[in-house]
């Protein structure tokens, strides 16, 4: 999108001039004329390009002029950027010279001497004069499409006026189609066939998955089936990949296996004689003999199996022998409106909804009972207030374009032309995934910094920034399957639905480009890849890394290589660095990996680099802190990594710090407190003092203040306060997690609760986790004053023999105590409720917004009772919002309080409670006590 490519390349011209000012160097030698008229093109063609945005569906001549202004842009953007690099090295070696006498004589003589800034001023300055001719050339060709200049209007993020997003998880007038399909997978009177294939037919938009993930969810079909499976297929339709997507559900592993004919004896092993449920969800081919090859490996189960299959053509479900056919047709007119009134209209007052109502109904006709489109449509609206807004709406040429490839592309990109020229380009990115990806919502934010998306905000993180334009687009409906695990109080992961992912595939016109590589041998790249910006490389196992990539095109931004657990893609790292210079982020995660090049130094544009559970990296090169631009460093899980590099101090850029599980890592190296624009940092490892000066001490934690996430390694090394108290956590406005790790203590007369007291964080925190803590008590003054925790962890903390007065958190949903061995009895000190009742009156409610409890391994403890149920007058409530409760390995628990035992709607799961008199759970181990071991 050139529109935002063309505002960063004009604010690196604005930054750049700002710092020559600032560091009395002059502008470039010989191209000021350029760089004068490159600014004064790039600002008149910026005034057009809202009409071109707007013509270039229909006119395919426009289109073809903004790629090659978007081609342009990205060339300019990568010199500005590397001029701006070299600037910032310049005030790093300053900034050095400042401390030492000697680099200080050095860095003023040949500052003076002009040596080493003139030779990069005449390099930049060659490159300059070319893309100022491209660029000219550019400028003269628009005016034969004689686009409008459109007056731009403040076209702000729209802020949801609530926390949450509509309830969508009803589904309107699709009862019947349900209930006839449940009663076709649950019918045991038609089982003579090998293979009961039912096949959902209907357009893009019109629900197919939607309804197929209804019945897949329903709980009589859950009872049903002894085993499920749910495999999206998509294109092409590769057979092997399939299977061993089948086998990996079946085994929850991986597959090793390379061959298609291991591959289905092994599902063949697992299911046969098995009454087995597969949905095959979004199925194009139309080539029998893909089926065939299949197919034997499905045969063997009980004759009550059943295959649900989704796909866009009755073709294709004839093709693999379907038995029954539900063609899915529009949403009847009065099931869109329930569904298009309850997004529209959320928010308005009656009186507001009453003069919307009859252009709201013309608005419902234009998406034609498509769901998608009525949903997208009505999500655009929810913040639409006016009539005239709706009429706009309404009267858009767009809803006329024949050139649009699908019906359901009008009303999105209705919904998509609406947004800001920042969020488009975000939303645009996410072509970069393939269909029905799993998207990690966090890391998707800082990719969008990494290029320079978002744009920052007076008195505001530009983290935040990003979270509110992923907001917006979710409430545009440009994002669905929102996933979040029971322990967690954030949205992990999401998903686009497949209509939504071509129409970002079309608006980018190949400048994304997903693959997977699932066999041996060279991959051949498509003629198209030389215009490719994005790729993401998902890489399964036994393949190999295509080495085509980095000679098919040397211009890519992002590169995301996802690799299958175990893969190893054999990736020479060196080769791909030295011809991918340009990139801007560089996902390694997985990759088995174990080395980095000296020559990653030339990736001198990377914002984002993630090596992420490479376990064999030993270490990391100095040269990596040349790259002074990068924002986001992931090595969490390197675990062979021993030690930081020396350098850390110059990646003054960095905000992202992420170093989890990196267990060999024993202290953080000197110079880190100069990243003062932290703002995660997972964790900071406290050094044992054997390190001197190498090490960074725990004090430089008080440069970090504008610190979202924090966790501390080795806390228990500490012993005096005063430092604790010194890193001024209190003041850290935006801390929102913090975790804290009290091993390291060798010391038997440690005071851990004047060590606790001096932590002090912010009452804005919403998350904390303890472990490892070994004083006797645990609630320090300041617990009481965290009215905004809602996520609370102590784990592993033994010498506790009381459990903490924790019901006065007001805010808390979430609750985790692992490991008080001495705890023997939880009763009024749990719902910090005291015993002296006399003098109150008020109802008090403890926990009031618990809604997630668990406790494993207390090993010692018996009863879990109340002394009292009422405080004066008032009566005392207690986890009135409690939806789960998990006891494991609790072995003399003896019973439940009786407020819990009378709780009919509470989910009780029980794990080695052997005297626990409630209802037993029969399994062996939870998923949630997994979850949180791993």
């Amino acid at each position: 999108m050139p529109e935002l490519l063309v505002e960063i390349v004009l604010e690196q011209f604005a930054s750049i001039t700002r710092q020559q000012a600032e560091e009395g160097i002059r502008l470039i030698a010989g191209a000021g004329q350029e760089v004068e008229r490159l600014q004064s093109n790039l600002r008149s063609i910026r005034a057009v390009l809202d009409d071109a945005e707007n013509r270039q569906a229909k006119d395919n001549d426009v289109r073809v002029w903004l790629a090659k202004l978007k081609d342009v842009s990205y060339d300019i953007d990568d010199v500005l950027d590397e001029w701006n690099t070299k600037l910032q090295k310049l005030k790093i070696k300053k900034a050095e010279a400042a401390f030492n006498p000697l680099k200080k004589v050095c860095f003023f003589i040949l500052h003076y001497l002009g040596c080493r800034p003139l030779v990069m001023r005449y390099d930049i300055g060659v490159k300059i004069k070319d893309l100022d001719r491209k660029l000219d050339i550019i400028a003269t060709e628009k005016e034969r499409f004689t686009f409008r200049s459109i007056t731009r209007g403040n076209k702000g993020i729209q802020r949801p006026m609530t926390t949450s997003v509509v309830d969508l998880t009803e589904v309107y007038g699709r009862e019947g189609d349900k209930n006839t399909i449940i009663d076709l997978l649950l019918n045991q009177s038609n089982c003579m066939q090998d293979l009961y294939i039912i096949s959902i037919v209907g357009m893009g938009g019109i629900g197919k998955t939607t309804l197929a993930k209804l019945v897949f969810n329903d709980d009589k079909v859950s009872t049903h089936f002894e085993i499920k499976i749910w495999v999206c297929v998509s294109e092409p339709f590769d057979e092997l990949r399939i299977a061993k997507a089948i086998l990996e559900s079946l085994t929850n592993s991986a597959s090793n296996l390379h061959e298609l004919e291991t591959v289905v004896q092994n599902i063949h092993q697992v299911l046969e004689r098995k009454k087995f449920l597969l949905v095959l969800d979004d199925v194009w081919t139309e080539n029998p003999k893909n089926w065939e090859n299949l197919k034997p490996s499905l045969t063997c189960g009980s004759l009550e199996s059943r295959i649900l299959v989704t796909t866009r053509k009755e073709k294709v479900a004839n093709v693999i022998g379907t038995t029954k056919i539900i063609s899915l047709g529009t949403l009847p007119e009065n099931k869109c409106w329930l569904l298009f009134s309850r997004i529209a209209f959320f928010g308005k007052t009656i009186e507001e909804s009453n003069k919307l109502v009859e252009i709201g109904r013309k608005l419902v006709q234009k998406c034609k009972g498509l769901p998608l489109a009525i949903k997208t449509l009505a999500s655009l609206l929810r913040y639409k207030k006016t009539f005239d807004e709706w009429q706009n709406i309404l009267e858009n040429e767009i809803w006329e374009l024949e050139e649009v490839e699908q019906e359901v592309f009008r009303p999105l990109l209705l919904s998509y032309c609406d947004l800001p020229y920042t969020l488009k380009k975000c939303f645009l990115h996410c072509a970069i995934f393939p269909k029905d990806y799993k998207i990690n919502i966090e890391k998707l934010i800082w990719l969008w910094m990494a290029h320079g998306y978002v744009k920052s905000k007076p008195n505001k993180d530009i983290e935040l920034v990003s979270e509110e334009y992923f907001e917006t687009l979710a409430i545009h409906s440009f994002f669905q399957d929102f996933e979040k695990r029971t322990d967690e109080i954030r949205i992990r992961f999401c998903k686009m639905h497949d209509i939504v992912h071509d129409f970002a595939q079309f608006l980018t016109q190949n400048e994304c480009y997903a693959m997977e590589v699932a066999g041996v041998g060279e991959i051949e790249l498509d003629s198209t890849y030389d215009r490719v910006r994005h790729s993401m490389i998902k890489i399964q196992k036994g393949s190999s890394f295509p080495s085509s990539i980095c000679t098919g095109n040397t211009f890519l931004r992002s590169l995301v290589v996802d690799c299958n657990y175990g893969t190893n893609p054999k990736i020479v790292l060196s080769k791909l660095v030295d011809q991918l210079a340009y990139l801007r982020s560089l996902s390694l995660n997985n990759c088995s990996i174990e080395e980095i090049p000296v020559e990653i130094k030339g990736l001198i544009h990377l914002r984002y680099l993630d090596l992420s559970q490479n376990h064999k990296i030993k270490k990391l090169p100095e040269t990596l802190c040349e790259l002074h631009n990068l924002q986001t460093l992931d090595i969490s899980g390197c675990i062979a990594l021993r030690k930081l590099p020396r350098g850390m101090g110059n990646l003054i850029n960095m905000r992202h710090l992420l170093n989890r599980a990196t267990i060999s890592i024993s202290y953080m190296p000197q110079g880190l407190e100069r990243l003062t624009g932290l703002r995660t940092l997972r964790p900071f490892v406290i050094s044992d003092g054997s390190y001197g000066s190498k090490a960074c001490s725990i004090e430089c934690l008080r440069n970090f203040k504008g610190l979202q996430c924090l966790s501390i390694r080795g806390f228990g090394k500490l012993t005096d306060a005063a430092k604790v108290k010194g890193i001024e956590l209190i003041n850290k406005k935006n801390l929102r997690d913090l975790g804290v790790n009290f091993q390291g203590s060798n010391n038997e007369g440690q005071d851990y609760e004047e060590l606790l007291e001096a932590l002090q964080p912010p009452p804005n925190l919403m998350t904390l986790f303890l472990v490892n803590y070994k004083g006797n008590t645990m609630f320090p003054n300041w617990m009481v004053s965290l009215n905004k925790l809602r996520k609370l962890s102590l784990l592993n903390c033994v010498n506790c023999e009381h459990l903490p007065p924790l019901g006065k958190l007001s805010s808390l949903e979430i609750l985790i105590i692992w490991g008080m061995k001495r705890v023997k009895r939880a009763g009024n000190e749990f719902l910090g409720i005291e015993n002296d009742t006399k003098s109150a009156s008020s109802s008090v409610i403890a926990f009031p917004n618990l809604k997630y409890l668990w406790f494993y391994y207390m090993e010692d403890w018996e009863e879990w009772n109340y002394d009292i149920t009422k405080r004066g007058d008032g009566d005392i409530t207690v986890m009135l919002s409690l939806k789960t409760l998990e006891i494991s390995g609790c072995l003399k628990l003896r019973s439940l309080p009786s407020h819990l035992r009378q709780m009919s709607t509470l989910k009780k799961e029980f794990y080695n409670c052997p005297l626990l008199d409630e209802q037993r759970t029969d399994n062996a181990s939870s998923s949630a006590s997994h979850q949180l071991q791993q």
